[in-house]
């Protein structure tokens, strides 16, 4: 990155620079969990898989130090809630916030997306058998989930920041409550359509713990962090040693119930130790990023964080496909021998790690233009000036929005099946990218008003 030591040197002070090291560190390591978890077999049919936690029984424990999704929602219920207090007290409104924020997560999407959809489209020209395209493009979209959901926890953000500052932490406390009468309908009367809801109430209560850590609703002390930690962590061994929920903090095939889709009171219970942890942590982490080299380091890898999240799953398909067609690198096994196994994985990751480095190299620049709040510097000629009145900018913001959420839901709900020439639900693809449009549109066309 150019000007990085600068950057890095002109912080400011009262930036929490923990937060940003918490977010780079669950990342990476959700990274290092799907590369380490995923067996990859071949055969007759082709390359084929399945995770590695259906004939490890021991790893699923392991699974509650790498199942960081929570904290990740934690430091960005933290970072908007910044964001969007410093952005009103400036005069902004809340349209202009979610233009912002939408940039910097739609943009690099599309160009996964359309990334996809093309290379699809050239292996089946190819002649690569259908099935095989939909399954390699389902396993590269996988990250897609995550961001289906924090796009629509995203757009919820001023109303649920506004019911913060007025109800503090009732309103997570009613959101757990949610998600605990979803868990009794799938557990007492077998309806797993009334779980569904969790989706969103599980992480919406996740999301507005990161609010009352960031107003100083939830003290950053001992005193609170011990009991947060210890009781998290005795709640969840209850409700999963001796309750009904299953041990593994990860899905996988087989499952009579997962804790993570939906997420369930037990990955909440899980929540609530890892917030902990992170308050019990964070003096020593804030003393260690003052330290100029890893903070920088800190910024380099947050520059990027959507990109290394969104296209890692795409190196690890990549990386499958090259080593399956030539023959000259052999695939890491079924985990027979779980130590020659393990010992295997070592130079698997290190060229997963080198693939996934060209990829950010190439796509890291299109997430770095939109840290630009919303790239300001695009003022589109396209878009039609209209798009610049406050209440037809609301309208199609709402509309993007919305329209990008559908269409990741129909891309996270296809599965891995021949989808057509895109390996991708067309309808779905097509109203991502209209949503897409329609922010970029409405963006562009606020830009230009502005300047």
């Amino acid at each position: 990155m150019p000007g990085l030591r600068e950057l890095a040197e002109r912080t400011p002070p009262q930036r929490e620079r923990y937060v940003d090291l918490l977010r780079a560190l669950a990342i990476l390591i959700v990274v290092l969990g799907h590369w380490t978890v995923i067996v990859v077999t071949g055969g007759a049919d082709g390359l084929d898989g399945f995770s590695a936690l259906q004939v490890l029984p021991w790893g699923r424990p392991i699974t509650w130090l790498v199942q960081v999704m929570p904290v990740f929602f934690m430091v960005g219920g933290f970072a908007n809630a910044a964001s969007l207090t410093s952005h009103t007290r400036r005069g902004g409104d809340v349209t202009d916030w979610l233009l912002d924020r939408s940039a910097r997560l739609v943009r690099p999407t599309t160009a996964l997306l359309v990334t996809l959809a093309a290379a699809a489209l050239t292996a089946r020209l190819a002649g690569v058998d259908p099935r095989q395209v939909g399954q390699a493009v389902w396993l590269a979209s996988i990250p897609l989930w995550f961001l289906l959901v924090y796009l629509v926890v995203i757009f919820l953000t001023p109303l649920m920041h506004r019911l913060h500052r007025r109800a503090r932490l009732v309103v997570p406390l009613v959101l757990v409550g949610l998600v605990a009468a979803g868990d009794v309908a799938r557990l007492a009367f077998d309806a797993p359509m009334l779980q569904l809801g969790n989706f969103l109430f599980a992480w919406l209560a996740v999301h507005q713990i990161g609010f009352a850590w960031q107003d100083g609703t939830l003290p950053v002390r001992p005193g609170v962090a011990v009991p947060l930690l210890v009781g998290g962590a005795g709640l969840a061994v209850l409700l999963t040693v001796t309750g009904p929920y299953p041990v593994s903090m990860v899905d996988y095939a087989g499952m009579p119930l997962r804790n993570l889709s939906p997420p369930t009171l037990a990955l909440l219970a899980l929540a609530t130790a890892q917030l902990g942890l992170a308050l019990l942590l964070r003096d020593a982490g804030d003393r260690w990023m003052q330290r100029l080299g890893a903070w920088m380091a800190v910024i380099a890898v947050n520059s990027v964080i959507l990109t290394v999240l969104l296209w890692h799953m795409s190196a690890f398909v990549l990386v499958a496909a090259a080593a399956y067609a030539s023959g000259l690198v052999p695939l890491p096994q079924p985990p027979g021998d779980t130590g020659a196994w393990l010992l295997w994985k070592l130079p698997w990751l290190v060229v997963l790690f080198a693939v996934l480095g060209a990829l950010v190299a190439l796509f890291g620049r299109i997430e770095r233009r939109g840290l630009r709040r919303g790239d300001l510097t695009s003022r589109s000629r396209w878009t039609p000036r209209a798009l610049g009145r406050p209440g037809l900018r609301a309208t199609a913001t709402t509309a993007g929005y919305a329209a990008c959420v559908l269409g990741l839901l129909g891309v996270a709900d296809a599965g891995p099946a021949d989808h057509g020439p895109f390996g991708l639900p067309t309808a779905a693809l097509a109203g991502f990218l209209a949503g897409a449009a329609l922010l970029r549109g409405a963006r562009g066309a606020r830009n230009r008003r502005a300047g």
